[in-house]
Parts: C-alpha cells; sequence; structure tokens
C-alpha cells in the first residue's frame, strides 16, 4: 500500500469582495463588501425621454441653480445653457447644434457641484432625446 501525498488544494487568494446586486440596468444599485471607495453609478434613460420630461428636469435644475447661486461658480453661464436649452425645445430640428454643445459644456461646468445630479440629468436626458 504505497502512501502517497495529497496536492492541498490551492487556497482563493483575496479578491474585491464587492458584489453589487439588483438588476444593473436599474438606476440604483446596492454595493456590498470591502473597502469600496470611489463608486460612481449612473443610469441610462435611452428611450424612454420625450419633450415634456426635459422639460421637468430643466425646471427642477434652474430651480437648484437658483437655490445655489451663491456657492456657484458659473452661475451665468449655467443660466444661459437652460435658456438655450428652452429656446431650442419649441424647435429641437433647428437647434439640434446649441443642443449639442449643451450636452458636451454642461456636465464640465457641473462636476462637483451642488447641482451636479441635475445637471448631468439633463444632459443625459437631451442625449436621449435627440437619439
Amino acid at each position: 500500500m504505497a502512501v502517497g501525498r495529497r496536492r492541498p488544494e490551492p487556497e482563493p487568494g483575496p479578491g474585491s469582495g464587492i458584489s453589487i446586486g439588483g438588476n444593473n440596468n436599474a438606476p440604483v444599485q446596492n454595493t456590498v463588501g470591502q473597502n469600496i471607495s470611489h463608486v460612481n453609478q449612473s443610469a441610462s434613460v435611452a428611450g424612454a425621454v420625450d419633450i415634456e420630461t426635459v422639460r421637468d428636469l430643466l425646471a427642477s435644475f434652474r430651480a437648484d441653480v437658483e437655490r445655489n447661486e451663491a456657492s456657484l461658480e458659473h452661475v451665468a453661464a449655467l443660466r444661459a445653457m437652460a435658456d438655450t436649452v428652452d429656446t431650442s425645445l419649441a424647435a429641437p430640428d433647428a437647434q439640434a447644434g446649441a443642443l449639442h454643445r449643451v450636452i458636451q459644456a454642461l456636465p464640465a461646468l457641473v462636476t462637483g457641484t451642488v447641482v451636479q445630479q441635475g445637471g448631468e440629468a439633463l444632459a443625459n436626458a437631451l442625449t436621449s432625446l435627440l437619439s
């Protein structure tokens, strides 16, 4: 009877320990694990946006800008972009270029501000509206 040495199975190395639950297409997900930092989340609303949705987001964004104008660096530019969107919604085909410029510039202007979420939501809705 031969006595052999059994090869031990390698122990699994340390993994990320991160589990993201829920529907990956949903706007809210649960993240559970160790050492979680700098987690960003976004949701796409492609195909679900109409002009009224954009107008509602625009009104909310304007209210956020007015409420927080003392802490915002580019208030005049944000108001001008909101006015451009408002004007462009009346004739979206004729103003598509102006809307594309707002889509490109708005996220950069609101990054790190108290109106970031509303500005990004407006830019995403405009993107969906034009696509």
